[in-house]
């Protein structure tokens, strides 16, 4: 579990400002675990990555995080869409091939 929690966090070092993924996004990149394992390292490993770029696929923020994280969209300019992240248009991929951009 270390190594999937340290590949996690390595993924989301590198979204770029302004971009997300979601849990079930970080999951399929790394080719391993899903939503729910990926969740898990962010709650209890993700305070020292940017934590508010993985969020729910539909767009929403953990409700206890919703302030924090909103706080981060803006200083970041992440597209939104009322209450939650535009996810059409601010869900970063990666670099399929490389692995990162």
């Amino acid at each position: 579990m270390e190594d999937f929690a340290e590949r996690v966090l390595d993924v989301v070092e590198r979204i770029p400002p302004g971009k997300v993924m979601s849990y079930g996004d970080v999951a399929e990149f790394l080719g391993a675990g899903g939503p729910r394992q990926v969740g898990r390292v962010m709650a209890t490993q993700g305070g020292g990555v940017p934590w508010w770029r993985v969020l729910r696929a539909d767009g929403s923020v953990v409700p206890e995080l919703h302030e924090r994280a909103f706080a981060e969209y803006a200083k970041e300019g992440t597209p939104l869409k009322g209450s939650k992240v535009d996810m059409h248009t601010a869900r970063w991929e990666g670099d399929l091939h490389t692995g990162f951009p």
